[in-house]
C-alpha cells in the first residue's frame, strides 16, 4: 500500500508534538510539509532531520499557511492535520471545508494518540482561552506542591522560535539559562515567574525527551499549558481556567471546549472584576459540559510598586502580546491598574508604532489603545523599544509577567503590574491537591 501523504497545519507547537509522537516513525504515513501561522517568521524553515527521524533524512519543509491550497494540490496531500489552538470553532470548520473541497481529509487528533504517560504524577493546568489567568494558577499550584514537600518541574507548552535542533530539550534553572537560550519576550513571560519561585522549567520541541529528563529530577510534573491547548501529558489532575470577561468563549473555541470535557477542576478567574451575570453564565456553561468537575472561584488582584506615581500621569499601557492578539482581549492588568490608580490619560500607541509593531496592529486591528509586548526575535524587540521611545507619555505601565527592562532599554520610567491568583471561599487548590497527592 502507498503511504498516506500528510500535511500538518500548525504554529510551531502542537504540530511538532503530534508529528513526534504519532508520525515520526510511522511507516504508514509520509508527512510532506508543515504550514505555520500566528507566529511571525516561522515559515521558510525546515523541521530538522535530527528531530524528524530516519524516515526524513532531508527534514520537512515549513511553509506559510496562506500557501495551503497550492501545497495540497501540488504535493497530492491525502490528509491534513489541524494542530494549533485558540481559534473559533467556525474558523476550524472553514479550514475543514476548504481542505475537503480540495480533495483531502481533515483531521483533529485526540488525547489517545497525543498524550504521553509519565512515570511521575502529573498536574496539568490548561484554559479555555489565552489570557484567562493560567500562568498565575500554575504558579499557585507549584507553590502548594513545594509546601507539601515535593520537588516540581514546570514543563511549558512549546514556543520554539529559534533553532529547532538546538531547542529540542531546554532546561531553565537561572536567568542565565534564559540568556544562553536567547529566549524571546514571550518565552521569558512564561519562564521567569517560575524561576523567581524556585521552580525548574523545561520546554522545547521533543516533549517525550523533555519528560524523561524531567522525571529524573523531580517528584511531580506540572504541565503549564499554552493558549487553550490540551495537555501533552496524561494528567492525574486536570485543572482548567475560565474567564468571565469572555463569557461563552468556553463553548466556542478550539480546543478550549475539549479542556472542559477533560477537567477535574475548573478555576473561574477574575470574578472580582467581571459582571456577576457573566460569572453565573460561565459557571452554568461549565456545569452543562462537565457537571462532575469541582469549581473554584478566584481573583487576580493587582500589585504595583508605587501607585501614587501613576495618578495624574499620561501613561502608555503594555500587555502580554498573545493575550491581545490571538487571545482577543482588549485590555489586561496594565489597563486596569491605569484606571484604578488614577492615570490622567491612557495614550494610544498606534501613531508611535514602527516596523513589525505596525504590522501587528494591521493583523490584529481590534487590539486598540494598548501596546502588545511583541518580542519574537531581536528585531521585533528593537521595534518595541523604538515604539515606546517615540510615545509622548510620562510613564509606561507594563502588565506583562516579566521585568521588561531586562530585555529592552527605553527612555521612560516603567512600572510593572503584577498579579497572582487569589482563591475566594472553598474549595481551594490546597484542599484538592492535598487530597490527591498527600504523602
Amino acid at each position: 500500500m502507498s503511504k498516506v501523504r500528510v500535511l500538518i497545519m500548525g504554529a510551531a507547537g502542537r504540530d511538532f508534538h503530534n508529528f513526534n509522537v504519532y508520525f515520526r516513525d510511522n511507516k504508514d504515513y509520509e508527512v510532506v510539509a508543515f504550514t505555520a501561522t500566528q507566529i511571525p517568521n516561522i515559515e521558510g524553515r525546515k523541521y530538522p532531520a535530527v528531530l524528524a527521524g530516519s524516515l526524513y533524512p532531508q527534514g520537512i519543509p515549513i511553509y506559510a499557511e496562506d500557501e495551503l491550497q497550492r501545497l495540497i494540490k501540488e504535493m497530492k496531500v491525502d490528509q491534513v492535520i489541524f494542530a494549533y489552538s485558540d481559534v473559533p470553532h467556525e474558523y476550524v470548520m472553514h479550514k475543514a471545508s476548504l481542505v475537503n473541497a480540495l480533495g483531502a481529509d481533515f483531521r483533529l487528533m485526540g488525547v489517545e494518540n497525543t498524550m504521553l504517560k509519565s512515570t511521575k504524577p502529573v498536574v496539568a493546568v490548561c484554559a479555555v482561552r489565552t489570557g484567562c489567568g493560567k500562568s498565575q494558577t500554575t504558579r499557585a499550584v507549584s507553590k502548594i506542591l513545594i509546601q507539601m514537600g515535593y520537588k516540581v518541574a514546570a514543563i511549558r507548552h512549546p514556543m520554539p522560535y529559534g533553532d529547532l535542533a538546538k531547542q529540542a530539550v531546554q532546561r531553565f534553572e537561572t536567568y542565565a539559562d534564559l540568556d544562553k537560550n536567547e529566549c524571546t519576550i514571550e518565552e521569558r513571560e512564561e519562564y521567569e515567574p517560575h524561576l523567581d519561585n524556585g521552580v525548574l522549567v523545561y520546554a522545547g520541541v521533543d516533549y517525550e525527551a523533555i519528560l524523561r529528563q524531567a522525571e529524573q529530577e523531580v517528584d511531580i510534573i506540572l504541565w503549564d499549558g499554552g493558549n487553550n491547548d490540551f495537555s501533552f501529558y496524561k494528567p492525574d489532575l486536570y485543572i482548567v481556567v475560565a474567564d468571565p470577561h469572555r463569557p461563552g468563549h468556553e463553548l466556542t473555541y478550539y480546543p478550549g471546549e475539549t479542556n472542559l470535557h477533560l477537567a477535574d477542576v475548573f478555576v473561574i478567574n477574575k470574578v472580582d472584576t467581571a459582571l456577576p451575570e457573566n460569572v453565573i453564565l460561565v459557571r452554568e456553561n461549565l456545569h452543562a459540559i462537565n457537571a462532575n468537575a469541582v469549581v473554584i472561584e478566584g481573583a487576580s488582584p493587582l500589585f504595583v510598586d508605587d501607585p501614587d506615581a501613576i495618578r495624574g500621569k499620561r501613561v502608555l499601557v503594555i500587555e502580554d502580546g498573545p493575550t491581545l492578539t490571538h487571545g482577543g482581549m482588549k485590555y489586561g492588568a496594565g489597563w486596569v491598574a491605569a484606571r484604578r490608580f488614577g492615570a490622567a490619560e491612557i495614550v494610544d500607541p498606534r501613531s508611535y508604532a514602527v516596523g513589525s509593531i505596525v504590522d501587528t496592529y494591521k493583523k490584529y486591528p481590534d487590539t486598540g489603545m494598548i501596546l502588545p509586548a511583541m518580542g519574537y526575535g531581536d528585531q521585533q524587540m528593537r521595534d518595541l523599544e523604538k515604539t515606546i521611545d517615540n510615545a509622548d507619555v510620562d510613564l509606561v505601565l507594563s502588565g506583562t509577567p516579566i521585568d521588561l527592562t531586562r530585555v529592552i532599554k527605553v527612555n521612560k520610567p516603567i512600572q510593572r503590574v503584577r498579579y497572582e491568583l487569589q482563591e475566594i471561599g472553598q474549595p481551594t487548590l490546597l484542599e484538592i491537591l492535598k487530597n490527591k497527592f498527600r504523602k
